[in-house]
């Protein structure tokens, strides 16, 4: 009883609901009116046609029973104007009482109540004694992927849902979430965020402008990080408090172009780890080329190891006999002097000077051909909007506006002689449309294409592309740095660099009789034992009790490697 006290009150206590309760109650005083002048009507024929004389609840009982077609047949006219009448209140009957009497109370009453009871199991509050969560304002799919891995990392989190319902059901299925208004002082209480670890604005930038005061208003201290869909947005979200903005869509057409080789060819910084540092570099255009892993000396020469191999979109473990071929990237891991060293190696090798193609002129593709532009290298922009092709004529070197799809202008733009080709729309279908196109017609092209949905990543792969980034992924290792206090961190789609410590039942085994790499598919990038740091180990190299794994790899590889290492305790 308590609970449908509870419920009756929330539902009651909703200006709407009030509006429709009182919109209800009109129809139903109108159905008594009309039931009134028809139960009169019904003793004035009775009376003067029929010559029968009956009471006021006679009248009353034959309209209802007329109306409602039930139509017992105890009272009866017998004269045609009697019968004419009975046809007009069935009539009635059956629009008013049969039709929108009932449409009437399910929209006003019932479908209101069954939504305000949905409603009334939406959390107000956090789990009690939640500490060091992790507060997210919107659960869109970047939210999603990234409440995985923060379940993995052992992080509590707790969504913000302005509307109940919605928020009811991110609670049915098991979402930790609050309803509540996100400029709402009270719904931040509620959240326990004096113990929050951070707060994720990710609505709007015009929201999360408010998201920010809002949130300092209540907890002054806590750890603000702001994603800023414009540029113009960034200074704004700093100066209103977000202590990180992470212009994801900037930063993804920054990350694509550095995956270009023009020019001259170049290693491409990745991350650090501790004093180390990994980037990559596309082969094409450098002495390494048709070389072994083992020949090309860049350990004796360099002080540098490779890793790892990039082919067509999947990293592969770097082998001795590897040979390094066209088209193929490797993954290098050494000091910076190395990888100065590295650049320098390739500075008299020249690669194709002809202007990249980027394609599609929105955020992303202007943040690349900005970069592109920066670094020296010329750009050729294919954009069908007017508008947006204007805003980069000075900055591109010519701009072609028409269909991507269009053969003659994809012609006219070069792309059978470009270095490569980036694909920044945003439709994952035109994009992986144009990555077949562009494949089947210069299939020495590198092609860079960003991706919105994980689910069309092999797909894209499939169709030519060499290298893949996705908005999500990006703002999900963005958001993952901030946590874990370290430099961002982009080696590629569904890709990490994590650090664990093996079970000690792995002690004294080599990295082969381990079996993790061949298991797993995780590639070993050093072993730390105490202040000795191993890069690029050997299968022969022992672990020692103790010694942090610095690995590589996927979501799903890091399910294998608990796999193992539950076995193994």
């Amino acid at each position: 009883m308590k609970l449908v006290g509870t419920q009756l009150s929330y539902f009651f206590n909703d200006k709407q609901v009030q509006r429709n309760v009182r919109s209800l109650l009109k129809y139903v005083t109108f159905i008594l009116l009309v039931i009134m002048v028809f139960a009169e009507a019904f003793q004035l024929i009775m009376l003067h046609v029929e010559g029968q004389e009956h009471s006021w609840i006679t009248g009353f009982y034959w309209t209802l029973t007329v109306m409602s077609t039930l139509g017992f047949g105890d009272i009866t006219f017998e004269t045609d104007t009697g019968r004419i009448f009975s046809v007009i209140v069935l009539i009635s009957g059956v629009v008013l009482l049969l039709i929108v009497l009932p449409f009437a109370f399910i929209r006003f009453f019932y479908a209101p109540w069954i939504e305000a009871r949905i409603r009334s199991r939406a959390p107000r509050t956090a789990p009690s004694g939640i500490r060091n969560h992790v507060v997210v304002c919107s659960y869109d799919t970047l939210a999603q992927g990234l409440i995985d891995r923060l379940k993995e990392d052992g992080i509590p989190y707790v969504v913000l849902e302005p509307d109940p319902a919605v928020a009811a059901d991110y609670h049915i299925s098991n979402v930790t979430v609050v309803a509540g208004a996100v400029d709402n002082v009270e719904t931040y209480a509620g959240l326990n965020l004096g113990q929050a670890r951070l707060v994720l604005a990710n609505r709007e930038d015009t929201v999360n402008t408010n998201i920010i005061l809002t949130a300092h208003e209540v907890a002054p201290e806590v750890e603000v990080a702001a994603i800023a869909g414009k540029e113009d947005s960034i200074d704004v979200l700093e100066l209103t408090g977000a202590r990180h903005v992470l212009p994801l869509k900037m930063w993804l057409g920054e990350q694509l172009a550095s995956r270009v080789n023009a020019v001259r060819a170049q290693a491409s910084k990745v991350g650090h780890y501790k004093d180390l540092m990994i980037a990559e570099f596309p082969a094409d255009y450098t002495p390494l080329v048709g070389k072994t892993i083992r020949e090309t000396r860049l350990r004796e020469r360099k002080g540098l190891s490779i890793i790892g191999v990039w082919k067509r979109g999947r990293l592969h473990p770097a082998r001795p006999d590897e040979v390094l071929k066209k088209g193929c990237v490797p993954v290098v891991i050494g000091n910076e002097q190395a990888m100065e060293e590295l650049n320098r190696l390739f500075v008299s090798h020249n690669v194709n000077t002809n202007p990249v193609v980027v394609i599609g002129g929105g955020i992303v593709g202007s943040a690349t051909a900005r970069a592109l532009a920066k670094r020296g290298v010329a750009v050729n922009l294919v954009e069908q909007n007017p508008v947006l092709s204007n805003r980069l004529k000075g900055v591109c070197q010519k701009v072609f506006i028409g269909d991507a799809a269009d053969y003659d202008l994809l012609m006219e733009s070069g792309i059978m002689g470009a270095p490569a080709a980036i694909l920044s729309t945003n439709d994952d279908a035109v994009n992986i449309y144009l990555a077949s196109y562009c494949r089947h017609l210069n299939p020495e092209l590198r092609i860079v294409s960003r991706i919105t949905h994980a689910r069309n990543i092999e797909s894209i792969h499939r169709a030519g592309a060499d290298f893949v980034l996705s908005y999500d992924s990006l703002g999900i290792a963005a958001v993952r740095s901030i946590l874990k206090g370290r430099e961002l961190f982009v080696m590629g789609e569904g890709l990490d660099l994590f650090s664990t410590t093996p079970p000690k039942s792995l002690s004294g085994r080599t990295i082969a009789e381990t079996g993790i790499g061949a298991r797993t598919g995780l590639i070993i990038i050093a072993i730390q034992n105490g202040d000795e740091t191993v890069t690029n180990p050997t299968a022969s190299v022992r672990l020692e009790e103790g010694a942090e794994l610095l690995m590589l790899g996927g979501a799903e590889q890091r399910q294998e490697l608990q796999n193992l290492y539950d076995q193994s305790s």
